[in-house]
């Protein structure tokens, strides 16, 4: 189509629309004008600081899933961080950015002064920033560290690396801070009940066979008996008070992990540490609530500095074999109410809980 025809029907279509009804446009002026839930404000004013809408206190605000790489010495060790603060209920946000500023603060002054890396202690120093910077009331910070550790298999001693847990919780207030270290470690179990069943069939076949009780005793004592076995994950927990200032090596917790099972377990091992782990494991077989009461039992024994108010939790989980289920337990409380439990065989009815614990270290009003 020429130029000039284009043009004169472009024109003719402007002059039918200026020519239309005014209904529209009408309609449009009509329409009650929506107030902005955001209205305009002069650039550069605090967001975060402003009055909510709606004015509720928060109990937890913070960041989730924050990874970083931190090396102490030769060593990497891989961390996830979670970490919040409580919100009044006169201010809208958090400053997101700064929780990223000061872990990454905290890190580098662990990095510094830290020889050995500890969680709790990189926690505490972020909780207590974290908490400072956002003009907070309480500020918790959780860390969990994968790390690996050299050791050699018990028989060949060939080495192996085999790879754990740290764990660090840190909630501080203005008048301090609680911390709780703890670790992670893999062992595996054999199961009791299983071994007697066993064991009871093995007697009647030697008895079968001629063999007198004595010597099918002796046999027994001597030849490991078959059970089924489970891989297990045992964790450990320790909480400090404020006031307390004992340094909990990781390292100890780990020993009292991993002897709480039936045997370690390792990596690499050859036909010599293999046949050893094996035998291990079956001489001490336990259930999975073994395990937990040999954890608080090794507690108890290996830290009686610690103050009663030191809570302490321990849990086991075992993969079954023979099952399609998994079994756990677990028991937590104080320190005091271990010791009185064990040293006096009477039950204690109440034990305490993490948040009962972390709870306890806020200041209560004044009447």
């Amino acid at each position: 189509m020429p130029i000039a025809k284009r043009a004169q029907r472009a024109a003719r279509v402007l002059r039918q629309v200026h020519r239309g009804p005014a209904l529209a446009l009408t309609a449009v002026e009509a329409t009650p004008q929506i107030r902005s839930l955001s209205p305009t404000r002069p650039a550069g004013e605090d967001v975060q600081a402003r009055a909510p809408s709606v004015p509720v206190g928060l109990s937890r605000v913070g960041l989730t899933g924050v990874e970083k790489v931190v090396r102490i010495r030769d060593e990497l060790f891989f961390a996830r961080l979670e970490c919040f603060v409580d919100l009044s209920s006169d201010q809208k946000g958090a400053h997101m950015s700064r929780f990223e500023e000061v872990i990454n603060e905290a890190i580098g002054e662990v990095i510094l002064s830290e020889s050995p890396f500890r969680a709790e202690t990189l926690a505490q120093h972020v909780a207590e920033l974290v908490r400072a910077r956002q003009d907070a009331r309480r500020a918790e910070v959780t860390i969990e560290a994968r790390y690996p550790e050299h050791k050699p298999a018990p028989v060949s001693g060939v080495g192996t690396q085999e790879i754990y847990t740290l764990l660090g919780r840190a909630v501080a207030f203005e008048h301090g801070t609680r911390r709780v270290v703890g670790v992670s470690a893999t062992g595996m179990t054999a199961c009791p009940c299983a071994q007697e069943l066993v064991a009871s069939r093995a007697r009647a076949r030697l008895r079968e066979d001629g063999f007198s009780a004595q010597a099918i005793e002796r046999i027994l004592a001597r030849v490991p008996v078959a059970s089924h076995n489970q891989r297990g994950l045992g964790t450990l927990h320790i909480g400090c008070i404020e006031e307390c200032d004992a340094e909990i090596d990781a390292s100890a917790l780990l020993e009292i992990v991993e002897s709480s099972m039936s045997s370690e377990i390792y990596e690499l091992m050859k036909r010599s540490d293999e046949a050893s782990v094996v035998e291990k494991a079956h001489a001490r077989p336990r259930f999975v609530e073994d395990c937990v009461r040999e954890m608080v039992a090794g507690v108890v024994t290996r830290f009686p500095e610690l103050d009663g108010l030191t809570f302490v939790s321990a849990r086991q989980e075992n993969l079954e074999t023979i099952h399609q289920h998994n079994v756990l337990a677990e028991r937590h409380g104080l320190l005091s109410e271990l010791r009185h439990e064990i040293d006096s065989g009477e039950l204690v009815a109440h034990h305490t809980t993490l948040d009962e614990w972390l709870a306890a270290g806020v200041p209560q009003p004044r009447g």
